[in-house]
């Protein structure tokens, strides 16, 4: 996306040398500003055997108002209920956090990794401490498609209540259903070209109407009026696509950063897959339209901590936090995972003017 400036600023936390929780791991870390205007961290801790709990650090800042380092305080969530659970293992993986107005606490969203494949759960909190599970979201089937049962990752809400398809007040979920068959690991070593399916591998937003949520109890309705808002479009992301942080208002609009996934050539003439990172701006009034979408990655693998690690080549951006309190409004910070294996921290400058020339998605409008 062209104007867009990133800057990396370094790496942010790395694996506690002598802790199990984190042997092989911290990565994809959710961030929230508390109530004291501390930024907080919610990575994730990963033991062995791929084994993931949610953990809870304090970030730390330099003199330059950077982030330099994390205060570890614990562990937020820890795998328990059964979604969470299965045998020899199980997890609580690539937490988001959004304080969700309607609602009047802290949501977190996370995939719960079980015995029927990784799902979409939820969670709550008043002080971005102490939290609460919702359970599983629940989704309708749309057109046909089931949603209830298929693997779903990547989920992020947005923090107000935005307008529904039919104009009523609703939470929004952006999503990425993972449907049987379609993902890169099972079709990247297929002899051929591989054809794109604009139905699978995408983000998709969906919306739970504010009636149909109890807001007494905070708890949520079904999700419904699914709407496949993007597909894999561009070379750097030709294989799946996927939301990274989640939607924060810009001056442009709903600003969420989103993951690419390429296929590469090894120097030993191996397949690998690539995870870059591109910049997605969604419309205020109706996000289910796409403003700008990055025709070209603005951070991709380069540094070594970025393309070997647990898994190579992989840039994840799963934070994002707006320095106003630098007086730079336009300036976010995004935390992303480096390799599956670190957590690094880079400079987002958005531009003054959107520049022209959206990738044409017939999976969403443009606007």
């Amino acid at each position: 996306m062209a104007g867009v400036q990133v800057q990396r600023l370094g790496i942010l936390m790395e694996p506690r040398e002598g802790d199990p929780l984190e042997v092989e791991g911290v990565l994809n870390p959710a961030v929230a500003r508390g109530y004291d205007g501390q930024l907080y961290l919610f990575p994730r801790l990963v033991a062995a055997s791929n084994y993931s709990r949610i953990g809870v650090a304090r970030v730390l800042f330099n003199a330059a108002g950077d982030p330099a380092g994390v205060e570890r305080l614990g562990v937020a969530l820890e795998p328990e209920e059964d979604y969470e659970l299965r045998p020899g293992g199980g997890g609580c993986e690539d937490p988001r956090v959004v304080f969700v107005e309607p609602l009047q606490r802290f949501v977190m969203t996370y995939t719960a990794l079980s015995p029927r494949g990784p799902r979409i759960a939820l969670a709550i909190s008043d002080d971005l401490i102490e939290w609460r599970r919702m359970g599983l979201a629940a989704f309708s089937p749309y057109r046909g498609i089931e949603f209830e049962g298929v693997d779903n990752k990547d989920a992020s809400m947005f923090p107000i209540a935005v307008p529904d398809p039919f104009g009523q007040p609703a939470i929004a979920l952006l999503h990425r259903p993972l449907f049987p068959g379609t993902r890169p690991e099972e079709t990247v070593a297929r002899a051929g070209p591989r054809v794109m399916d604009l139905c699978r591998e995408s983000i998709w937003i969906s919306y739970c109407p504010i009636v149909a949520a109890d807001m007494k109890a905070r708890r949520l309705g079904l999700f419904t009026s699914h709407h496949r808002l993007a597909s894999p479009a561009a070379l750097w992301e030709r294989l799946k696509i996927g939301v990274g942080t989640p939607p924060i208002m810009s001056r442009h609009g709903w600003l969420a950063m989103y993951h690419g996934v390429s296929e590469e050539k090894e120097p030993d003439g191996r397949a690998c897959l690539r995870y870059s990172a591109g910049v997605l701006v969604l419309s205020e009034a109706h996000p289910r339209f796409i403003r700008h979408r990055s025709p070209d990655p603005v951070l991709t693998p380069q540094l070594p901590y970025e393309s070997r690690g647990v898994v190579d080549n992989v840039i994840f951006p799963t934070g994002i936090d707006r320095r106003n309190d630098l007086g730079l409004p336009d300036r976010y910070d995004i935390y992303y995972g480096m390799a599956d294996t670190r957590i690094g921290v880079a400079r987002l400058d958005m531009p003054d003017f959107l520049p022209p020339g959206a990738i044409a998605d017939p999976s969403g409008g443009v606007v």
